[in-house]
């Protein structure tokens, strides 16, 4: 019995002196990484205590076991604000790992011309909690980023968010428990299909917001995805955008331009199934002179919706309008509209063709004075927008 201790003893010695080992040589390998090269991570769960960061590389490949099969748990994190770190790089491939309970974001990539997420899931494994990091799957100021097959989980902002890029596809990806599913966020010429939110609080939200340097985002595209059940409670700190998200959001299209949503599964999202909205409705102040905080070109057409005969959330400031100034009681529309619009440049809101549409026109401008259900406002040809073509992706 006391030999059979002390060999116990002695492996899990190993095991605590083999972590820290693991951790210098995946370090190493991110460290010594050249262009033109691969970096193999292996099976394993490994316990990280500072970020991997690669800077400066172009064509290099980071590829793991799989998401099940390669895990950096970042739980014990000490050092840096992100899991892994890429940034001012070109045709940059990430696939097959993932990484859990990083203190900030999980995968942040930045400057970067040709990044793919493949097969990469970002998650918090603790559940949703406004202590998680903000965001899992974190391209931002790059240019030609695909993101395919990943899932995110827990962000206490969004699970999958690309802001400030240009020529974006995401598709065939997931993410649950997170308070905005997908984001897309002053970003332009974006596709996002065929993917799959659900028990966010919000499911996929795109986003032109002031004070950022690339000031407009537009030409998205949003189709064939099913967006379901986004009901959870918002978890976000205090002081964030997304913390303004009612609970029961499917699609929020915030003072966005040149949107087309269509043929989508948007189902028992209690709130809204689809709002579209101006920067005004935020209540916050808008001290960007160069901003323009409408909704513009917005082309909704051929989802399906459908929803729970309930009352929408009454929570958070958002929230609160269901309860004290809209009192739809359980006949919530599907698309609300918030009606606030540019006198001098009217934008053009179409919606037509939709399984079970309705439609609200808030008429927030008149103190929500006079709401209207009437469709016809809205029955008009909408721009369409092309489709995105990819440059510098490495396959």
């Amino acid at each position: 019995m006391k030999n059979a201790i002390l060999l116990l003893m002695a492996m899990l010695s190993l095991v605590c002196m083999a972590q820290p080992d693991k951790q210098k040589q995946l370090q190493r390998l991110f460290v010594e990484a050249e262009s033109s090269s691969t970096i193999s991570l292996p099976e394993g769960t490994f316990q990280l205590d500072a970020s991997l960061w690669l800077d400066g590389l172009n064509n290099v490949t980071i590829k793991g076991a799989g998401m099940d099969k390669t895990i950096l748990n970042f739980s014990g994190q000490l050092s840096g604000a992100e899991g892994v770190k890429i940034t001012n790089g070109k045709s940059i491939v990430l696939e097959d790992f993932s990484v859990q309970n990083t203190k900030g974001d999980a995968v942040k990539t930045q400057h970067v011309d040709g990044i793919v997420f493949r097969r990469v899931r970002a998650e918090w494994t603790n559940g949703p909690d406004k202590n998680n990091g903000g965001y899992g799957l974190y391209p931002v100021q790059c240019d030609n980023v695909l993101i395919e097959y990943c899932e995110a989980r827990g962000a206490s902002d969004a699970g999958i968010y690309v802001g400030q890029s240009n020529y974006v596809i995401v598709r065939n990806s997931k993410a649950w428990e997170n308070v905005a599913g997908i984001e897309i966020e002053n970003t332009s010429h974006a596709d996002v299909y065929e993917n799959e939110t659900w028990n966010n609080t919000g499911g996929l939200l795109v986003f032109d917001l002031p004070d950022l340097i690339k000031k407009k985002g537009g030409h998205t595209r949003v189709f064939k995805n099913t967006i379901r059940d986004n009901n959870h409670i918002n978890f976000a700190p205090k002081g964030n955008i997304v913390a303004k998200v009612p609970q029961g959001t499917g699609v929020m299209l915030l003072a966005a331009n040149n949107v087309e949503v269509y043929e989508n599964k948007i189902t028992n999202n209690i709130s809204a199934g689809t709002a579209i909205i101006s920067y005004y409705m935020t209540e916050n102040p808008i001290k960007d002179s160069t901003y323009y905080a409408y909704p513009t070109e917005i082309f909704i057409h051929h989802n399906q919706y459908e929803r729970p005969r309930v009352r929408a959330t009454s929570k958070g400031r958002m929230g609160k309008m269901f309860r004290f100034k809209l009192r739809f009681g359980k006949d919530v529309p599907h698309i609300l509209y918030d009606g606030i619009v540019d006198e001098q440049n009217p934008g053009k809101i179409c919606i037509v063709n939709n399984s079970n549409q309705s439609v609200a026109n808030l008429k927030a401008a008149n103190g929500f004075k006079g709401i209207s259900r009437d469709a016809a406002p809205f029955n008009c040809n909408g721009t369409v927008v092309q489709p995105v073509q990819l440059k510098n992706i490495s396959r």
